[in-house]
């Protein structure tokens, strides 16, 4: 059996992945570290992360609408589907689906204390 830290950073997502996808997408976008990967925020709704250097949104009925081709992928173990955003190069397609995303979006839970 491997030991977790035995493993390297293989299985988590590069930080430069994840800057050149900050660079692509529009304003109002944020992450949060998790576990050696990204959950992506819009306007505070999390609308997908980065997960092994792959950018996953959440399958909402927009996000299906504007990349009817889009994979279906597994971002971790015991995860929910999410799509496979393949054309991170075009900022105005990014800009265009986090608008398109947004309302359909839940709402951010918030955390107990």
């Amino acid at each position: 059996m491997t030991d977790l830290k035995d493993r390297g950073d293989d299985m988590a997502s590069d930080k430069e992945y994840l800057e050149y996808i900050m660079d692509q997408l529009p304003d109002g976008v944020s992450y949060r570290p998790m576990m050696g990967e990204y959950v992506i925020y819009y306007r505070d709704k999390v609308a997908g992360g980065i997960y092994d250097d792959r950018f996953l949104v959440k399958p909402v009925a927009a996000a299906q609408g504007l990349m009817p081709q889009a994979h279906s992928e597994i971002p971790y173990d015991g995860a929910k589907p999410m799509l496979l955003v393949d054309n991170v190069e075009d900022r105005e397609f990014l800009r265009e689906l986090m608008e398109a995303m947004y309302d359909q979006l839940p709402a951010t839970k918030k955390r107990k204390k």
